[in-house]
């Protein structure tokens, strides 16, 4: 559309872009990009300062130096070995510099769209972009104020000082308070007013025209101003979020096409910026590579890094428009650089997505599970909390297991990235503001010895927050996850709120998790005070799930106040087609361990197809649980299961789950999987000491136990 190719046209320029109208193109795309600048700066964090470790301070500074470095001293050489132009003369130190930038909200923004913003690669992507970011803005304040200092009278330059300080002063005690108290105006879980919206805006504005009035970029101040608002700005910046980056800044865009012109490169110019451009991402490149190798990184890893900090997006695009209209660059230098940004991002992008996986991680080791554990031994749980309405029913859980075993819980608060540019996974230690974290810690202390409770963090977006939790799970070798389901049921069984958001984090979970998972459909009935004792109900069908929520129920045994209910639905004629010997050996140490104890029920039913095993599943209701376990998969071509799965409507829960998660069962659900350990199962034999062959379990200790836990 621009003047390499439509834009020749001259009928079809002024049909499409006349100049009135590419006026206000112009307008709404500059207003749209300090808007950004300011969601920006809401989104920075500047506590990852101090996160910065020391390898990422090394690579940053490289990333940012090297490349500058070998970029001005091929400027140098090919100044004084060839003849160019003037225009040419000037433009090249800057296309060197400009390509040795890494700009962090480029980096974040670009690791979020391959949701892999809070995997290992994007913390170390994040904040060695921060670094690098820092090195630029370090060095461009010190060259633009030498520069100042030796080109104006000394008078001028201690005036920008002042004012410089008094426009800071202005934004952090004046405009910041404002924006706040209109903030804090807005009830907790409302969506601001237009009139708020209005005033805020205008505000943010006044600070853009500030930094024009004192001869810095309007979006220098927003930027400031945003980063001034981090806890405060998160809705405003939501609010402006879809206007300015979903309408105005593609405009920014279609601006910085427009205005390149493929013609305006000659063959030696243009050969001389192509070379330069060359060798200053070469050597950005094999810089992050070298270091990354050098801090142990693997040969993937480096090279997925080193192309990630080579990647260049809107900042950089609105650079070059800035530099060209004020006639730093010329129109050559403008359109090779766009050229290969657009270049570079689109070759690196999909090599990212293709060479890294974050699950790859744990892909290779061992999976964890109750059954891989031995009885003894300490239960290692990952509980998973978007909210605190499940934590009652939790605490009765996990009050149930009391005097089996030792249990290790590591509590992750989930919540979604907002307001902030980095993902978050870190030990929470101050938990006196938290009311999930201090019930579970009254919990703890009152089964002190068998209870150890441990809490995290999580901020992530929900397209990849399924990565901390299995991070977290196979850091700490956790034998199970439980998740909440995505919808919440009201005291009298109806159904409440539905987050499809959660339930694409169980979706995830559920298939890359290296430990065992189980779903809690909570219905508030388990921690009613009605009953002094707790009836839990085990449906056991055959399979490893089975068995998995089998080992999990033993766990409850042991305590006084607890009444366990073993159905067993078997085919009519099970003796003909015979079951797995692993089932068989699973259900037979369960009957000697339980043997004589009056809290454990055991019934056996036998069914001829689906119809009979749905009458069974619907007369669960009948035994007045608290609480009903089942695994996850059954075999669905089974004839006491054939056609049930044709109305599943939550695949996660599985064909049995599903059917126990409707609305006419009152009882709280626990659906629970195994990941899969070996293509057949039915070759793991069951030993006397434990559920399965501890050989096994030793193998996956040594594997889990190569992790570094936090």
């Amino acid at each position: 559309m621009g003047r390499s190719c439509l834009g020749k046209i001259r009928a079809y320029s002024d049909m499409i872009f006349p100049s009135e109208g590419r006026y206000i193109l112009e307008t709404s795309a500059d207003l749209g990009f300090i808007l950004y600048l300011f969601i920006l700066g809401v989104h920075t964090d500047l506590n990852l300062v101090r996160k910065v470790e020391r390898y990422a301070v090394v690579i940053g500074v490289s990333c940012f130096m090297v490349p500058l470095a070998t970029g001005l001293g091929v400027v140098v050489m090919v100044i004084r070995t060839m003849e160019l132009d003037a225009l040419t003369q000037q433009c090249l130190p800057f296309v060197a510099s400009l390509t040795a930038i890494s700009s962090f909200p480029v980096i974040t923004s670009l690791l979020t769209d391959l949701k892999i913003l809070n995997s290992e690669i994007g913390r170390i992507a994040t904040l060695t972009a921060l670094v690098s970011d820092i090195c630029n803005y370090t060095i461009s304040l010190t060259f633009g104020g030498v520069v100042v200092y030796l080109m104006s009278k000394k008078f001028i330059v201690l005036m920008s000082i002042v004012s410089s300080i008094l426009f800071l002063f202005v934004i952090l005690f004046i405009l910041r308070p404002l924006i706040t108290c209109v903030a804090n105006r807005v009830p907790e879980g409302d969506q601001m007013k237009q009139s708020q919206f209005v005033v805020v805006a205008v505000l943010v504005l006044l600070c853009g025209l500030g930094a024009e009035v004192l001869g810095q970029p309007a979006g220098l101040g927003t930027f400031i101003l945003g980063i001034a608002l981090q806890n405060d700005g998160g809705l405003l910046a939501n609010k402006m979020e879809t206007f300015s980056i979903g309408v105005l800044v593609p405009a920014k865009f279609v601006i910085s096409g427009l205005i390149v012109d493929l013609s305006s490169i000659r063959y030696i110019s243009g050969s001389v910026y192509g070379l330069l451009l060359l060798i200053c991402y070469t050597s950005k490149f094999l810089a992050v590579f070298i270091l990354s190798l050098y801090y142990k990184f693997s040969t993937r890893d480096a090279t997925v890094l080193s192309l990630i900090m080579c990647c260049k997006g809107a900042i950089e695009a609105a650079l070059y428009i800035t530099l060209f209209e004020d006639g730093v660059i010329g129109h050559e230098a403008y359109s090779i650089l766009l050229l290969s940004m657009l270049m570079m991002t689109g070759i690196a992008r999909p090599l990212i997505a293709y060479l890294y996986d974050p699950t790859s991680r744990y892909l290779g080791i061992c999976k964890n599970s109750i059954m891989l554990n031995q009885p003894s031994d300490e239960l290692r749980m990952l509980l998973c909390i978007h909210d605190t309405d499940n934590i009652p029913t939790i605490i009765t859980i996990l009050d149930a297991m009391h005097g089996s075993r030792p249990i290790a819980l590591f509590a992750l608060g989930l919540m979604e990235l907002k307001g902030r540019g980095a993902a978050v996974l870190e030990q929470t230690t101050d938990t006196t503001s938290n009311q999930a974290a201090k019930a579970l810690n009254s919990l703890s202390d009152r089964n002190a010895g068998y209870l150890v409770v441990r809490h995290f963090t999580s901020i992530s977006p929900y397209a990849s927050m399924h990565v901390d939790v299995c991070t977290l799970a196979a850091d700490q070798a956790t034998n199970i996850v439980i998740l909440p389901f995505h919808k919440q049921f009201t005291i009298n069984g109806g159904l409440g709120l539905n987050s499809p958001q959660v339930r694409t984090v169980n979706q995830n979970v559920i298939s890359k998790s290296p430990c065992s998972v189980a779903i809690l459909i909570d219905r508030g009935q388990f921690h009613k005070p009605t009953s002094p004792t707790f009836h839990i109900c085990l449906l056991f069908l055959g399979g490893m799930d089975d068995c998995e929520a089998l080992a999990l129920c033993t766990s409850f045994i042991s305590n006084q106040n607890v009444t366990l209910t073993f159905i067993w639905i078997r085919p009519w004629d099970h003796a003909m087609h015979g079951d797995l010997n692993m089932e068989i050996e699973m259900v037979n140490q369960f009957k000697a361990k339980t043997m004589g104890n009056k809290r454990v029920t055991y019934a056996e039913e036998l069914v001829r197809d689906a119809i009979d095993t749905t009458k069974v599943i619907g007369s669960v209701k009948d035994y007045n649980c608290n609480l009903c376990v089942v695994g996850r998969y059954h075999d669905t071509e089974s004839e006491i299961l054939a056609g049930i799965n044709d109305w599943s409507e939550c695949p996660e829960l599985g064909i049995i789950g599903d059917m126990l998660a409707t609305p006419d069962f009152q009882f709280s659900l626990l659906v629970v999987q195994q990941q899969q350990q070996l293509p057949d199962y039915a070759t793991l034999q069951p030993v006397a000491s434990g559920y399965i062959s501890s050989s096994r379990y030793s193998d996956c200790k040594d594997d889990f136990d190569s992790f570094h836990r936090v």
